[in-house]
């Protein structure tokens, strides 16, 4: 029973891990259609800042509670300074957005090991999420519990500022029927750049989270890309509920395929079921519905 209820929270805390990487896609990507490679540096940017923001502060609770809110704002501004300053000219050409984005995240990259150099940066952790909880004779880390939470809560805050607050009515507005959207007054550059500030802030966030449990390198935003852009796909564009169900989903399957055989043989496996599935259900497990006539 507890081998079960380990493999269970150790895929809920992978699909935590995998929703939070994947919550800010599913704005740029799911929502404006925008293939952002770039994305896995804004997670990176996320974990920097929390390294960064603990050599300010000597509570490393206070400075991880400090990095949340630096790492959305750096996440955020490096998202909305690549909408208007490439993306902008860009949406109607998705492989060349695809290739300018891979670019700029080599650049980024290349400009994270210039300045905190090529080895792994370690973050403390807060004493508070030290050590783990024993949950059904199952041992389950602290920190992989804040993650799920973090992930949850993010979930929460983004699905009520989409449906109650002026800004996520323009955003759905403007991706149902972005002409319509416009002749009726709301500013359509504002909402893609508030867009892209509030999706890569979500990766900066989920950075923040990573480095609770590991390492941070100028890669690690890489070893996340790809799981999120399937997570989106899986879950249907531009589908928040979809999003939560696939990370979960692909989270759980890949701890009890694992426990039984290999890292490497689960990663095949659970890419072959996505593959499957792809092929019955093209469009994801839900999806979108818009006004649009193209």
């Amino acid at each position: 029973m507890d081998v079960v209820v380990g493999q269970l929270f150790t895929g809920l805390s992978l699909g935590s891990i995998l929703l939070l990487a994947a919550l800010g896609l599913s704005l740029t990507f799911g929502q404006m259609g925008v293939i952002n490679m770039a994305h896995g540096e804004f997670i990176m940017a996320g974990c920097y800042t929390t390294y960064v923001v603990q050599k300010v502060f000597s509570s490393a609770g206070v400075s991880l509670l400090v990095s949340l809110v630096i790492g959305f704002l750096v996440g955020g501004a490096l998202g909305a300074a690549l909408e208007m300053g490439l993306i902008r000219w860009m949406y109607d050409r998705p492989l060349d957005t695809l290739l300018v984005t891979f670019g700029v995240g080599l650049v980024l990259q290349q400009a994270a090991r210039d300045i905190f150099g090529a080895p792994a940066k370690n973050v403390l952790v807060p004493e508070f999420l030290g050590g783990g909880v024993t949950i059904l004779g199952a041992v389950v880390p602290k920190t992989r519990i804040f993650i799920l939470v973090l992930a949850v809560v993010a979930v929460i805050v983004l699905a009520i500022a989409l449906k109650t607050t002026p800004l996520g009515r323009r955003i759905r507005a403007v991706v149902q029927n972005r002409g319509l959207a416009e002749t009726s007054g709301v500013s359509s550059r504002f909402t893609d750049i508030s867009t892209f500030f509030i999706g890569s802030g979500l990766a900066g966030v989920a950075g923040v989270a990573l480095t609770l449990i590991g390492s941070t390198s100028p890669t690690i935003g890489q070893s996340y890309l790809i799981d999120a852009f399937l997570v989106v796909v899986i879950g249907g564009l531009g589908q928040i509920k979809g999003t939560v169900i696939a990370a979960f989903a692909l989270g759980l399957l890949n701890s009890f395929i694992e426990y039984s055989t290999t890292a490497s043989i689960a990663k095949v496996v659970v890419f072959v079921v996505i593959v499957i599935f792809l092929q019955v259900r093209p469009q994801g497990l839900f999806t979108v519905r818009t006004r649009s006539l193209a």
